[in-house]
């Protein structure tokens, strides 16, 4: 792979997001935490003259694992799943397998260390599917999102157990399962699965993408290789508090009540942007909808909506998808009004020149 290629993959929404543009490229619910949340992460500020304690990296595992019926040592509380990714070469695959159009950080990673990887692309005609039997045989790391990012494609969990095998890690990326309602599918708290990897984050429906939290869920053994090469302290006091307080009760309670509205939300934009001549939205179950514009006009587009003042996140920069591709969060309905009229005036414009 060449060096602009190996760049493309690095490429995430917060680049076309830029200050003052309204922000459609990147996923993240809301512009602030929760006031509760913010103010229990204030009275933890008062502990940060000290080094994070192994005692509250305890109690961290311990609120996941009842959150998810787990164990505490089938728990490793992550910097956040980018983290989680950057580890992954210390599981030493021979061959991984990354299923696409998906979340690029994996595959970089992985990359960067010299390890080989091979991709496994679903289609848009058939929904963009999962098809375990495509995985080739002798991959002893395959890698999924669940909901997918960037097709908000929610894989039935059986497709995805069926993914497991002998000898190979089968990582699972649930950064949005939890804006999935009731989260049928998560294989958070599938400890029958051997070899599973589950990597959960909290910045996207608590707005904490700045904090860095999340965690990782699997078998001990399995978690200790992948933690291996971790500097002292890896997490900050700050997010382990955040990993605390977002798996209580209360906050999964919150946590499913946004994703019962976001649904909604998601509806009814999917509905207003389909209207508009030339696009097509595709189907997904996430906080964001993965669209595909006529054809040759997807650069120029994006161009028009970054003059009106919008961002949207290119797709790409996603292997299987092409410039025609851009994906957009779901927003407020004010928001998504504005983004309406400005891409409506964008189409007009593209097809004229």
């Amino acid at each position: 792979m060449d060096h602009a290629s190996a760049d493309l993959l690095r490429h995430h929404g917060d680049v076309d997001a830029s200050p003052g543009l309204l922000d459609f490229a990147v996923n993240v619910q809301g512009s602030s935490p929760p006031p509760w949340l913010r103010d229990r992460l204030v009275v933890a500020l008062d502990g940060i003259a000290r080094y994070p304690a192994a005692a509250h990296d305890a109690q961290a595992r311990e609120a996941v694992a009842a959150r998810h019926s787990r164990r505490a040592d089938e728990v490793l509380v992550l910097a956040g799943s980018a983290e989680g990714f950057a580890l992954l070469p210390a599981l030493r695959p021979r061959l991984a397998a990354v299923v696409h159009p998906g979340f690029t950080e994996p595959e970089a990673a992985l990359r960067a260390a010299g390890v080989p990887v091979v991709r496994v692309h679903t289609r848009e005609a058939d929904g963009h599917r999962l098809v375990p039997g495509e995985v080739p045989a002798e991959a002893d790391l395959v890698v999924i999102g669940n909901p997918t990012n960037p097709t908000g494609v929610q894989h039935p969990a059986a497709d995805v157990r069926a993914l497991a095998a002998p000898g190979r890690v089968l990582l699972v990326d649930e950064a949005f399962a939890d804006a999935v309602p009731g989260e049928p599918e998560t294989l958070a708290g599938a400890a029958d699965v051997p070899g599973l990897l589950v990597f959960r984050s909290l910045t996207k429906t608590w707005a904490l993408a700045g904090l860095r939290a999340g965690y990782a869920l699997g078998e001990p053994a399995l978690l200790a290789r992948l933690a291996a090469p971790r500097p002292p302290w890896p997490v900050s006091t700050l997010a382990l508090e955040a990993v605390i307080a977002c798996s209580a009760p209360s906050a999964v309670a919150q946590a499913q009540d946004a994703a019962e509205r976001l649904a909604a939300a998601r509806a009814a934009q999917a509905e207003r942007l389909g209207a508009l001549p030339g696009v097509t939205v595709l189907p997904g179950q996430a906080p964001y909808l993965l669209l595909r514009l006529p054809q040759g006009r997807g650069a120029r587009v994006r161009e028009a909506l970054r003059d009106a003042g919008i961002a949207v996140r290119r797709g790409d920069t996603f292997p299987g998808l092409g410039p025609d591709h851009v994906r957009v969060a779901v927003r407020p309905a004010d928001q998504v009004a504005r983004l309406v009229e400005a891409l409506a005036d964008a189409l007009a414009w593209t097809a004229a020149a």
